[in-house]
């Protein structure tokens, strides 16, 4: 396979196919293909479904209506500016492109590098398989992401912060100079609060503005119909709302930058019942599929600080997640890829819970989650993080399968993104390479931070008894467990030691309280 930026091609006639793939809807597609010398009257675009890739996971349903009503529209929008398009729905990806081949005979195929692991292995291998009546097979690099796995340094756990603060001086966002806006690289300490009083009183109106809703229009409605067919797709189906095209996918950024980036840094670990995205943007689903730019949304949220629209500690924690986080795990992703997938560092094995899927549990928070989930594929990160995860992780389930479970059920999830999350920061399944300590939390941080203790049959603050908190033993099973690995890592050493310090009866009844609430569950 060759990898070139300008394309030799002959002088008349359609000889190019460019194959964009769905997680690659950009609108500057003209753009590259023209310094590639590729244009309308010359190349043709193909866009291929999948049946095999659609019925292949349990796809989340609003998932399956996104990528697919996005990819119809994007076709339907390059026809309009004059674009021969060839949309194709297909048992597999490679049936479509040799069914492609077959009909229209170009003399090459272009494609540009997918985000992921196995995207890169199929396109090696569909370039190099026999059988298909090609002259050439072109790569072009991807335009989607800033970091390399270079820009991590050499270090094996390499710092977030150091890769933040290098983003930072790199693309000039919230700079003076060579030092940061307001004299300070983050304002975490400004972040971190939790729902006030007022949110936690039964009754008490919250003052969290709603999502902006996009009617499905009839693209929309043909996906919606098509994917209630697929017997293996899991989560709601109805109240599907998501931007389907660039437009509208602008004005839901800008509808954020208004409404909710003023509170977005203050609360974006807090978590409320009944809100999986409070102040978040809730932009990664149309930002990792292509319709929304990293760059833009990051111009977006600065302008918005310069002109006083925004406190500088939200556009800092916005921005920090874009090109802080977003590009420092899609480094280490391809740095210790394809070995992360698999990595186990605790040797945890136990199967997921059988109410991930059902949220049939009486812990009020993981129900809300797994609910947030259910409806819409999204809760915000720290639900993910320090809800979902941490359970898992408390539970010692399988890094692998959380991971699955993540994979299929949010409809911001694709490879790149979710393995290091998952495996790496949510399970210290690589063993603190992404994250620098195991994310373990007793209910105290649950109940701190969120609105579900309320009306949850469990106590967090009772450690044993029928109406413990099962957080609370399973922390301190956690780790006792764990004990070695944790002590052996300054950041994650001061629980071993509050351990130690505790009598040896009721340690050993807290473990036996996490047994028999493990034991019982599905």
């Amino acid at each position: 396979m060759n990898r070139q930026s300008r394309i030799d091609h002959p002088q008349s006639g359609i000889h190019t196919t460019v194959w964009i793939l769905g997680d690659q809807l950009s609108h500057r597609w003209p753009e590259w293909l023209a310094h590639a010398g590729l244009g309308p009257t010359n190349t043709r675009l193909l866009f291929i479904e999948s049946a095999a890739k659609i019925r292949s996971r349990p796809w989340h349903k609003h998932k399956l209506v996104l990528v697919l009503s996005a990819m119809r529209h994007f076709a339907q929008a390059m026809r309009d500016l004059g674009w021969p398009v060839d949309y194709r729905k297909a048992a597999t990806f490679e049936a479509g492109l040799r069914a492609h081949i077959a009909a229209h005979a170009p003399a090459r195929v272009v494609v540009m590098q997918p985000n992921t692991w196995q995207g890169r292995a199929f396109v090696k291998q569909l370039s190099r398989a026999g059988g298909h009546p090609v002259a050439e097979f072109l790569l072009l690099d991807s335009r989607f992401f800033l970091a390399k796995p270079e820009d991590l340094g050499a270090s094996r756990s390499p710092l977030m912060e150091t890769f933040y603060r290098r983003m930072r001086r790199r693309t000039g966002y919230l700079m003076d100079g060579d030092q940061p806006v307001g004299g300070k690289w983050n304002f975490d300490d400004e972040n971190r609060r939790p729902p006030p009083r007022a949110w936690r009183a039964s009754g008490s109106p919250l003052p969290i503005p709603n999502l902006p809703a996009f009617a499905p229009d009839p693209i929309t409605r043909e996906v919606i119909a098509e994917v209630a067919q697929v017997a293996s797709a899991w989560g709601a189906l109805d109240g599907f709302a998501l931007p389907v095209t660039r437009e509208d996918a602008l004005k839901f950024c800008a509808d954020f930058i208004t409404h909710r980036l003023p509170n977005f840094g203050p609360y974006e670990d807090a978590m409320v019942s009944g809100q999986p995205v409070l102040f978040h943007s809730m932009l990664s689903p149309l930002l990792n599929i292509g319709l929304l730019e990293r760059d833009e949304l990051c111009a977006m949220a600065e302008q918005a600080y310069r002109e006083g629209r925004a406190p500088l500690n939200s556009v800092e924690g916005f921005i920090r997640q874009l090109i802080g986080w977003r590009e420092f795990v899609y480094a280490c992703y391809w740095r210790e890829m394809p070995r992360l997938r698999e990595m186990n560092a605790l040797n945890a094995t136990r199967p997921l819970p059988k109410f991930y899927w059902d949220a049939q549990t009486e812990m009020a928070c993981l129900r809300a989650c797994v609910q947030g989930v259910w409806e819409r594929g999204y809760t915000h990160h720290i639900q993910r993080l320090m809800v979902l995860c941490n359970f898992a992780l408390l539970a010692g389930v399988s890094p692998q399968e959380v991971n699955e479970w993540f994979f299929a059920t949010y409809v911001d999830a694709y490879d790149w993104v979710v393995t290091p999350n998952v495996v790496g920061m949510g399970m210290y399944g690589d063993g603190g390479i992404v994250g620098t300590k195991p994310y373990a939390a007793s209910a105290n941080y649950i109940h701190k931070m969120s609105t579900y203790c309320a009306g949850c049959r469990y106590d967090p603050k009772q450690r044993l008894g029928e109406r413990a908190c099962p957080f609370n033993a399973l922390y301190w099973d956690f780790v006792a467990r764990n004990a070695d690995i944790l002590s052996a890592n300054p950041r994650a050493g001061m629980p071993v030691m509050a351990l130690r310090k505790m009598k040896a009866d009721e340690v050993a009844a807290l473990r036996a309280q996490a047994k028999h609430f493990l034991d019982s569950l599905a």
